[in-house]
């Protein structure tokens, strides 16, 4: 307080101009150009450097030596997330003072002015930069580099498949552009180069140290439907789909799974070292030489079918352990068909074994033998002239081939088919499918066939026929079928008859027709060939000759008497006379 007693004012004061405000030294124009004399200049969009000041999550704040800082959307900074209070960092001047006397700033621009010669220039010396990482887009990823969106093919990001993309958003990461489009401004980069030289030197080194039998340990990389891609450690083998395991698999995802460490041993490289072929199942045994010792033919298995095809299933009896069931070998019949009438993929079937070998590794199954062999008591079942209803199976020109019962074939021949009627082809009198009766003809055991016959089951027709149609007896018939050399007649009595076209002309001249029913005489029969032989023209030629003949004869009678009573009274000489008369009548009776 004592000092300030001793404050003298001064002498030239002006008490009234600092009352009212005005009490200064120097003259408000002289301040304020002393004042901008000490500030930076600048001017409208220049790139000038600045300090950050203040730093957070929404803004930064830039000091370029202005008489206002600027704030910049600390969204520009992105790619940089190790920016601090201190750094120095470019800016784009947009306005030094807008209509609220604010500084206007961005980074983002000022980066975007040199960002081309930047870019050009980090390809040019394969420079390593950074990257913001700011969006997902197909095929890859959107990443800032100086401003600037360049593009990160899924296959630059990693030297492994990646599966999640999202895992990268908003990352900054390093890089290397890989490629410039001048034309259209692209840009694109890759992550996975800069790994890549390392892995170099390190797949170099694990190649020479390969040989086969080895054993490693891998990463499972990629999974396709014929094997599996194992990572040695920068090198790639792969387990082919038959190398995982000694038994059947039909997708790789049932061994393995992405991303699992796994043991496998070296089954073979080429002479680079470039394709390497790994096994799995290498490492455990033989699943074959751990089969009971005591198992053998004629022994009966249980299985599962795993693989099935036309000619036969294979059946797993054990993991690794398979055999074949042939389509022979799954029914007694002898009409081979396919695998899957009878088994498909994933049945449980109880086989007998037929055949082992375990040096080859190889066993054939059979299902048909759990049953009895039918062709081992056929004569009991089946024997001559018994009657049975069998199913058509297939049609031949000579015959039709049915099925007794699976495994017991006949065949019952054209001829055995119809007492009367004249059977071309099977087809005429029954379809495939079809259920018919059948009599047993024949066995032949050896050969495993029967003969059959349909007609045998109904008496011989032809027995009565022949005391029917008796040469010269005349019957009632309908035309059933036309041909070129004749006409089928369908006899009332039953049968058929055939006549040919001069038999067939009627009483007025014209020819018979299909369908007309007519009188017809039977000219011949034979049993022996089931043939009887009509005439139509017969019935009404013959009835006209009979008047003739009988008046020929009558004529006869007279002029022989007259020849007797004529000879008793003429001499020597006219007998000869008689005799050559009587010789030219007898001529012309003939």
């Amino acid at each position: 307080m004592s000092n300030l007693k001793n404050i003298q004012p001064l002498e030239d004061f002006n008490w009234e101009e600092f009352e009212n405000g005005t009490a200064v030294g120097s003259s408000k124009e002289e301040l304020t150009k002393a004042y901008d004399e000490t500030l930076n200049k600048v001017n409208e969009h220049q790139v000038v450097e600045g300090k950050v000041i203040s730093v957070d999550k929404k803004e930064v704040v830039v000091n370029i030596g202005y008489k206002s800082d600027g704030v910049i959307s600390a969204s520009e900074f992105r790619y940089n997330p190790d920016l601090k209070v201190g750094d120095v960092v470019e800016v784009y001047v947009e306005n030094p003072e807008d209509k609220k006397g604010q500084l206007l700033l961005s980074h983002k621009k000022a980066r975007l002015s040199k960002s081309w010669d930047r870019v050009n220039a980090a390809l040019e010396n394969d420079e390593i930069i950074q990257g913001y990482i700011k969006c997902r887009t197909k095929g890859g990823m959107i990443v800032d580099v100086f401003g600037i969106e360049a593009f990160l093919p899924g296959s630059q990001i990693d030297v492994h498949p990646i599966r999640d993309y999202d895992v990268f958003v908003d990352k900054t990461m390093e890089f290397k552009i890989v490629k410039i489009n001048q034309e259209f401004r692209n840009v694109v980069v890759s992550h996975k180069a800069l790994i890549e030289a390392e892995l170099e030197a390190q797949k170099k080194e694990i190649i020479s140290r390969l040989e086969k039998g080895q054993i490693l340990e891998g990463t499972v990389k990629n999974i396709t439907s014929y094997g599996v891609f194992v990572d040695l450690g920068g090198v790639d083998g792969l387990i082919h789909i038959t190398d995982l395991s000694w038994g059947r698999v039909s997708d790789p995802h049932e061994v393995v799974k992405l991303d699992d460490k796994i043991n496998v041993v070296i089954l073979d490289f080429d002479d680079e070292k470039r394709r390497i072929a790994l096994g799995l199942k290498q490492l455990t045994p033989h699943p074959w030489d751990a089969l009971d010792a005591e198992l053998k033919v004629g022994d009966h298995v249980k299985g599962k079918v795993v693989v099935i095809a036309d000619y036969g299933a294979f059946v797993e009896i054990a993991p690794g352990v398979e055999g074949l069931i042939h389509v022979s070998e799954m029914s007694w019949s002898q009409h081979l068909r396919s695998a899957q009438d009878f088994l498909k993929v994933g049945d449980e079937v109880e086989a007998v074994i037929l055949t082992l070998d375990r040096d080859e590794r190889k066993m054939s199954l059979g299902i048909k033998q759990l049953k009895e062999d039918p062709w081992e008591t056929i004569e009991v079942k089946y024997p001559v002239d018994s009657k049975h209803t069998a199913k058509v199976r297939n049609f031949t020109n000579f015959g039709i081939f049915v099925e007794l019962e699976e495994g017991v074939d006949g065949l019952i021949h054209i001829s055995d088919l119809s007492w009367t009627k004249k059977v071309k082809h099977p087809s005429e009198f029954t379809q495939v499918g079809a259920d018919i009766d059948v009599v047993v003809l024949e066995i032949d055991k050896e050969n495993r066939r029967l003969s059959l016959g349909h007609k045998q089951l109904e008496e011989n027709p032809w027995d009565t026929y022949e005391t029917i149609y008796t040469p010269g007896s005349v019957h009632t018939g309908k035309i059933a079928e036309m041909m070129d050399k004749g006409a089928v007649i369908a006899l009332n009595e039953g049968g058929e008859g055939f006549a040919t076209p001069k038999h067939l002309v009627k009483e007025d001249g014209s020819q018979a027709q299909l369908g007309e029913e007519l009188e017809f005489k039977v000219i011949e029969f034979v049993k022996e060939t089931k043939r009887i032989i009509l005439s139509h023209s017969r019935t009404f030629e013959e009835e006209k000759e009979e008047p003739k003949k009988a008046a020929k004869k009558t004529t006869k009678k007279k002029d022989e008497a007259t020849i007797n009573n004529v000879a008793a009274s003429t001499t020597l000489g006219d007998i000869d006379a008689l005799a050559e008369l009587k010789a030219k009548m007898e001529n012309s009776d003939e």
